[in-house]
């Protein structure tokens, strides 16, 4: 018997659950129809609670809760006053960018209000009926733009109302690499087989087909993804926009649409089925949907840096390597 590997039998003592920072991207806040002019709210996002409100005019804005003058929380008695937040302590106001725009009482602003924006607020769109926040821990602008997605965006020509929400009780990348975990749908899922998956990546954007064409899915960013599953003649979509709450929570979000085939045909069936499938909840379906067994994993395993990996596993190291890119600062950490 030759030396044993005592780091390999030793590794699982030091091993984090989730060892990431948030990263960057695009998230989903709300829905638009959620948020209404001149509410505020405080809302508890990306590990901190943020200050959401709309203007009278209909901008989202979402900023820090404390007024850098005193340190007041803007959500707790703060008001909506045209355009801008209005602190309560002592009625600065900020707009949606983090300006300071009045100081009621100032005979002279501080100079550095002339300069930049003194509050931090995340840069916001609202698209698919959604109110979306780019999130960068440095403040830095938008890397990317959020796709064009016909499902969603398309007056007509797609259905399909449903929706779910779950909560996870681990990182984002932890969920998301499931995108490339194909294995685990034999195992885990009862999936009849292992289907190949191809993935390549380009920037922000990761493209996935597994089973030849079976999935055909993109993700843009850690945020963001569109996955079509081609079936039966037919194309059913599912978008998922998971969110993290905090370093060791997040919130998985997921819409599914299909084309508006007529009430009756087959076509509609099969895509309604699909659908089913998706989320495990089809009759007379052998294999189970994420709800009922993922959870169980997400929400107690641990993550390994240095996995043992065999010939079956999809791409999870070049999973890693891309995911790698939103957490600024953290490219020369090993932790992949």
């Amino acid at each position: 018997m030759g030396t044993m590997n005592l780091k390999m039998l030793l590794e699982s003592k030091e091993l984090e659950r989730c060892p990431f920072p948030i990263p960057v991207g695009w998230f989903h806040v709300d829905f638009s129809e959620n948020l209404k002019v001149g509410e505020i709210r405080n809302v508890q996002l990306f590990g901190q609670e943020w200050v959401l409100f709309r203007t009278e005019s209909g901008k989202p804005g979402m900023s820090d809760p404390y007024c850098p003058h005193l340190g007041a929380h803007m959500g707790h008695g703060g008001k909506v006053c045209g355009e801008h937040l209005r602190c309560p302590f002592h009625h600065w106001e900020y707009d949606t960018s983090g300006w300071c725009k009045s100081i009621p009482y100032a005979k002279v602003m501080p100079p550095v209000v002339k300069k930049q924006a003194i509050l931090r607020t995340l840069p916001m769109v609202e698209k698919y009926g959604m109110l979306w926040a780019w999130y960068h821990p440095q403040c830095e602008p938008p890397g990317f733009e959020l796709p064009y997605i016909p499902e969603i965006e398309d007056a007509t020509g797609y259905a399909g109302a449903r929706r779910g929400s779950w909560t996870a009780n681990t990182c984002i990348q932890e969920i998301a690499e499931n995108g490339v975990d194909t294995a685990h749908l034999k195992f885990l899922h009862g999936a009849p087989g292992i289907p190949p998956v191809d993935a390549s990546y380009d920037g922000p954007i990761m493209k996935l087909d597994i089973g030849k064409g079976y999935i055909v899915g993109t993700a843009y960013g850690p945020g963001l993804n569109v996955m079509r599953f081609n079936q039966h003649g037919i194309t059913a979509t599912m978008i998922s926009y998971s969110v993290p709450i905090s370093l060791e929570k997040t919130q998985m979000n997921m819409s599914f649409r299909h084309v508006d085939y007529a009430e009756g045909t087959p076509e509609l069936h099969a895509s309604k089925k699909v659908i089913d499938h998706m989320i495990g909840a089809a009759e007379g379906e052998e294999s189970a949907g994420f709800e009922s067994v993922d959870f169980v994993v997400w929400n107690n395993k641990k993550y390994r840096p240095n996995p043992l990996l065999c010939d079956g596993d999809g791409p999870v190291l070049q999973f890693r390597k891309w995911f790698k890119q939103f957490y600024p600062g953290q490219e020369d950490s090993t932790k992949i």
